[in-house]
């Protein structure tokens, strides 16, 4: 079995359980945030949508320099939820695409002349969607603390139970 195909049930199924928790996000509450440090709930949903996309990046390019920065907006659910069908459309794509050696090549992340990691692409994509899984986690507190009710994720919620 390729790599391909080892990753594409657990893809499939955490890009599904992701979009139901970005289909809740309200969009009347975006400059919210639990604490001054962290991000709004726009921005933090906004991540979690453009997220799959990382995966595209990695199979498609040898690395990604950081320097340039992120640009955050508030925007509705439905563009979110657009933006991250498409981004989830495409590394699926790449994923298909992709053959063993493809997934040795190696990964950089970069700043600028810094490096800060290089690794092989099959395991920079695990580390994406686990990244992803985590800023997942912090949205569902977000909507917890919004009186949001949470869909099932790993298994039943407060809000849907079995």
């Amino acid at each position: 079995m390729s790599i391909a195909d080892k990753l594409l049930p657990e893809f499939d199924q955490e890009m599904a359980t992701t979009r139901r928790l970005l289909a809740r996000v309200p969009d009347n509450h975006g400059d919210w945030k639990p604490h001054p440090k962290s991000f709004s709930v726009a921005h933090l949903a906004q991540l979690v949508a453009r997220m799959p996309g990382w995966q595209t990046l990695a199979l498609k390019h040898t690395k990604l320099d950081l320097s340039a920065g992120a640009k955050y907006t508030n925007e509705t659910t439905a563009t979110l939820l657009a933006e991250f069908d498409k981004n989830v459309a495409e590394a699926r794509a790449a994923i298909v695409a992709s053959t063993d050696d493809d997934f040795t090549v190696h990964w950089s992340l970069t700043s600028g002349d810094r490096v800060l990691m290089t690794l092989p692409r099959e395991v920079v994509v695990r580390q994406n969607m686990n990244h992803l899984i985590h800023h997942r986690g912090q949205l569902t507190v977000y909507l917890r603390e919004l009186d949001v009710p949470l869909p099932s994720i790993y298994g039943p919620t407060a809000d849907e139970p079995w």
